[in-house]
């Protein structure tokens, strides 16, 4: 009973762990690098999908994303969609090759995008106290039922709450990581 909780509170926790390290892989830094397109949608025959479903994209350089659709009827429909994103992006069609410059951040974007960076990290903070407070309730529920002892309840929230830290301990890494990354001319 309690291995069952605490594997599923454990598996909730590295979810939201993953989670906030692919929100914090969109948030851009001054460097290309092709994950950034990956939420970008497309139509494609009346449906939205993925860029990278109608398009290769690659690194041009060090600045540049190149995106290249695999049919040619698909250039400014791509072109498009990365401009109309959420990303301030400026996409120049060449023919057939789709350049993505990166803007150079200034000191007050950095500063903005720290303080987006920070909320994501303290969302993703809340998101593993619920799922700690989650598999608590059902631990006393467990007791309630008595299904395990008091003495079983409290080992399992101790373990819980050494999850928990472990878990809030990655999601800090993740930040002072980004932010480091952020900073970084």
């Amino acid at each position: 009973m309690i291995a069952d909780i605490k594997k599923s509170t454990e598996e909730k926790m590295a979810k939201t762990a993953e989670k906030l390290k692919t929100d914090l892989a969109k948030i851009r830094t001054g460097r290309a690098h092709t994950g950034l397109l990956d939420h970008v949608q497309v139509e494609y025959y009346g449906s939205l999908v993925p860029v990278n479903q109608v398009a290769n994209i690659t690194l041009i350089d060090s600045r540049t994303i190149g995106a290249q659709p695999y049919e040619k009827n698909m250039v400014a429909k791509v072109e498009k969609a990365i401009r109309d994103c959420d990303l301030g992006l400026n996409p120049a069609a060449q023919g057939d090759l789709i350049r993505v410059p990166m803007p150079m951040l200034t000191e007050e974007r950095r500063k903005d995008l720290i303080k987006v960076v920070r909320g994501e990290t303290e969302d993703a903070r809340v998101a593993v106290r619920n799922v700690r407070r989650d598999a608590n309730d059902q631990l006393k529920r467990a007791v309630k039922d008595k299904e395990i002892s008091e003495d079983d309840e409290r080992r399992g929230t101790d373990e819980i709450q050494k999850l928990t830290d472990k878990y809030i301990a990655d999601l800090d890494r993740q930040l002072a990581e980004k932010e480091k990354e952020l900073l970084t001319v």
